[in-house]
């Protein structure tokens, strides 16, 4: 029966991955021109602003963030969808700048509507090519053979979804129009949020240390990254002054067996909230290298999300990752719905629907290393309250 859930899941997600595979974009700043922009949405850096909302929690420095969002002009409605959900639930009250990124110029007609959307600063670039294409140690004869191979597995015969999870594994947070920035919120197409989230969460993550906040989890198709653990424990053995040990590590999180094999929980990085800095660390920057050039992204078919996942699993002592329990969010099939009644009152997902507690999820894996991943109301006021408006 499990099986059969999991299977039916399975293919819903994938079908709605399709979408977001077609969300790939991202590297050289779209140059301003009298032509294709708009004062309101010039790319130069030097022009980057954070808007004129008053800060809430005493501080006079906003925090260095920005959501990211990865899309086409052919995501246009959607990601108007996406932004104007998140306007109402947290950014009106925060203004936090949007950076987009496209493997196209972004048209006219998308700058408009999306800057529309918002009253913070909206910046637009396009992924370099070096960043997108095949790197010189690749065999594309072999590549394209193992795409052959893998046709019957879901995105198993997709180039472009392979360039897309190494840059997003790799690249994205490299962008020019990132350089300014600290912390991001990556933003999907098409999604829901439920709750209204009325504290900064960027100075909340900041202040108390985290490195990387997450919704949903779930397991990987193994068919998808069948050397993938066996290349990270090579890394591991290689590299231990990455690791987190200890009472605070999360690596058992991945492995159900002692570490023999890799068990696929990852956080679902449609929504993550994360630390620019730690994605620009030697320790994360050695451990993509590693994997990059051990080709698995184009001779298997290796995600950004377990590759992102394995990388705060490692290196991130369990106290540096949040869950944002206090976020209801959706991306196509799967919801996270707080199920606290003090947490519904700013929600309107239904709670029976919550994704956190299925087999198919890692939550409960999750919270056997750590029992006080999800707050109580008391903690959730106390930690909450210093940035609240």
């Amino acid at each position: 029966m499990m099986s059969k859930r999991r299977q039916t899941l399975g293919l819903q997600i994938m079908a709605a991955l399709a979408f977001f595979m077609t969300v790939a974009y991202f590297i050289v700043p779209t140059p301003p021109s009298s032509s294709n922009t708009s004062p309101s949405t010039d790319t130069s850096l030097s022009d980057v602003t954070f808007g004129d909302t008053a800060l809430p929690h005493g501080n006079t420095t906003r925090v260095k963030a920005a959501f990211v969002i990865l899309a086409r002009n052919s995501n246009l409605d959607g990601v108007r969808q996406s932004m104007r959900q998140m306007e109402d639930r947290f950014n009106k009250k925060f203004n936090y700048p949007y950076v987009f990124l496209n493997d196209d110029d972004f048209t006219d007609d998308f700058k408009e509507l999306t800057s529309a959307m918002t009253n913070s600063r909206t910046l637009y670039g396009k992924i370099d090519s070096s960043h997108w294409g095949y790197p010189p140690f690749i065999d594309q004869e072999r590549a394209k053979e193992t795409r052959k191979k893998m046709a019957k597995i879901i995105y198993g015969d997709s180039e472009s979804y392979r360039h897309m999870c190494r840059y997003q594994s790799g690249f994205f947070f490299r962008h020019p129009l990132l350089d300014e920035f600290e912390y991001y919120w990556r933003v999907e197409p098409d999604i829901n949020y439920y709750c209204d989230v009325d504290y900064d969460v960027f100075q909340m993550m900041k202040d108390n240390n985290y490195k990387y906040g997450w919704t949903i989890s779930l397991t990987e198709y193994q068919e998808t990254i069948p050397t993938l653990w066996e290349t990270t424990k090579d890394f591991m053995a290689k590299h231990p002054e990455h690791l987190t040990n200890g009472p605070s590590s999360l690596r058992s999180w991945l492995t159900d067996d002692g570490y023999e094999n890799y068990n696929g929980c990852h956080f679902w990085s449609n929504f993550e909230v994360g630390s620019l800095e730690f994605l620009r660390s030697k320790k994360y920057m050695d451990y993509f290298e590693h994997l990059d050039h051990a080709g698995g992204f184009f001779y298997e078919r290796w995600g950004d999300a377990p590759v992102h996942s394995l990388a705060v699993a490692m290196m991130l002592p369990k106290e540096q990752v949040h869950f944002f329990n206090d976020i209801g969010y959706f991306h196509n099939p799967l919801m996270h719905c707080p199920t606290e009644r003090y947490l519904q009152k700013n929600c309107h997902c239904p709670a029976s629907k919550n994704f956190d507690w299925d087999g198919w999820s890692c939550a409960t894996r999750y919270k056997n290393l750590d029992p006080g991943f999800v707050w109580d109301e008391e903690t959730y006021r106390r930690k909450t309250k210093p940035y609240r408006i």
